[in-house]
């Protein structure tokens, strides 16, 4: 992909949209990922093993990422481009970067603010430094089975075959946002018992072991208080009703609200998510590399399309061998257990002023950094120890 610089606002170099989203992925069937272990309760090991699409695949309850279907266009090859010019950072003023400096040592409680005010700057030196960033947008989808209290809603299982996870449609965010969508399956859903409280709709109390009632906390179970005088709060029983059944020695079943029938269907999950890696040029200015994660820069270059190609003709060599590195990781990475939608790659240019400073005969230096004029300045020479009485 050619090297190309951004001029003002326009973006002449986004590329093109996904040739692949949207379309179906034809009628094979389904290949799932071994069993998730954190699934939801399920039915019965082998109730549905016969559920056309998804024939053993979520054996135990679990289920487990789909594999995407294969793109439907090929990719076509890049072409090597010329190299393009170089570009220089425009070294800031002195006035910036004192200001900067004043800004600085005024946000910090126990830092004199003589040093900025009254330092005399010396030398300003400034450091080329190229942030590549690389952003893979995917999408991803696992079953599993999901039930629900059973009160009347259509079942459809063996009605016709359920779409391939992949055939059904999902409402996919904007590039590079990530989101989640869950979706029940057509025609998956049949009724079963339900399989925590055998079809009983309630569930032994277990408060009470099923008793209706407890040892009465007041007279310990004696019925007595006080020698002869009769307990009041159980009446002489030595026993109470319970409270957390009302004394019927069972509740409600929680998972099927009394029903005693579940509504068990498939569930896909559509994810979406933006996978992003960066690449800093080490500058060699002394400043740790750590900062400049925090500050954005100037964009240079901006390429977006279904499938990358690395930056091609780019002045700094570490730039052009970090993007064919990373494009290739991402692309074996994420082709496998994803769909990768969209590709974007970034190049920015982050301006570093290395500033050497004197304050009472001696010198010191500080970093000006980023489109924000942040500043590091690790052995500030006048700080004092604050404490608050």
């Amino acid at each position: 992909m050619e090297y190309k610089p951004i001029v003002g606002t326009e973006n002449p170099t986004y590329g093109i949209s996904n040739p692949v989203f949207g379309l179906p992925a034809g009628h094979a069937p389904a290949m799932f990922a071994p069993p998730a272990a954190d699934g939801p309760s399920a039915p019965p090991a082998g109730m549905f093993d016969n559920m056309p699409g998804y024939e053993g695949t979520l054996a135990g309850g679990g289920g487990g990422y789909v594999p995407p279907p294969a793109p439907a266009f090929p990719v076509p090859e890049p072409q090597p481009q010329p190299d393009q010019p170089s570009w220089n950072i425009p070294s800031i003023t002195e006035d910036t970067a004192r200001d900067a400096f004043a800004l600085f040592a005024s946000s910090k409680c126990c830092y004199s603010s003589a040093p900025a005010k009254d330092g005399v700057i010396t030398n300003m030196e400034a450091f080329n430094t190229y942030r590549y960033r690389l952003e893979t947008f995917t999408e991803s989808r696992s079953t599993e089975w999901n039930h629900e209290p059973y009160h009347g809603q259509p079942v459809d299982a063996y009605a016709q075959p359920p779409p391939g996870p992949w055939d059904i449609p999902a409402q996919s965010p904007s590039f590079f946002v990530d989101g989640k969508q869950k979706i029940k399956v057509p025609y998956t859903s049949s009724v079963k018992s339900c399989h925590v409280c055998v079809g009983m709709g309630r569930k032994p109390c277990k408060d009470c072991a099923g008793a209706g009632n407890k040892v009465c906390w007041v007279c310990n179970g004696s019925g007595y208080r006080h020698g002869d005088d009769r307990c009041h709060h159980c009446s002489g029983r030595g026993r109470e009703n319970c409270s957390h059944c009302q004394g019927q020695g069972s509740r409600q079943c929680d998972t099927c609200h009394g029903k005693q029938q579940l509504l068990v269907y498939i569930n896909l999950t559509v994810k979406w998510s933006n996978n992003s890696d960066d690449y800093v040029v080490e500058q060699c200015s002394g400043l740790q590399l750590d900062n400049l994660s925090k500050v954005s820069g100037k964009e240079l270059f901006r390429d977006s399309q279904y499938m990358l190609y690395p930056v091609l003709g780019f002045p700094d060599p570490a730039v052009a061998q970090a993007a064919q590195r990373l494009v290739r990781e991402h692309q074996a990475k994420f082709s496998h257990a994803a769909r990768i939608l969209q590709q974007r790659q970034t190049i920015e240019l982050i301006p570093v002023t290395k500033v050497t400073y004197t304050w009472k005969g001696n010198s010191h230096i500080y970093f000006v950094y980023g489109n924000e004029f942040k500043v590091n300045a690790d052995n500030y020479p006048a700080t004092c120890c604050c404490s608050i009485l």
